[in-house]
């Protein structure tokens, strides 16, 4: 499983970065990034759930 961000939609709020830091970063623009290749699979549900909280839609787990 993969996650990923579009840096156009991110507004930097930072909730995916506090619901699965294992996952999410901030990158040098400021923004929210993936940080692992691949999810680990005990991080999916946090995963899931940062980009479920996303107010812009921006995260994509897949």
């Amino acid at each position: 499983m993969k996650a990923s961000v579009d840096q156009d939609l991110c507004i930097s709020c930072g909730a995916c970065i506090d619901t699965c830091p294992e996952v999410y970063d901030w990158n040098d623009e400021e923004k929210a990034h993936a940080i692992v290749d691949e999810i680990p699979q005990d991080q999916e549900e946090s995963a899931k759930e940062a980009a479920e909280s996303c107010p812009t839609e921006a995260i994509r787990v897949s």
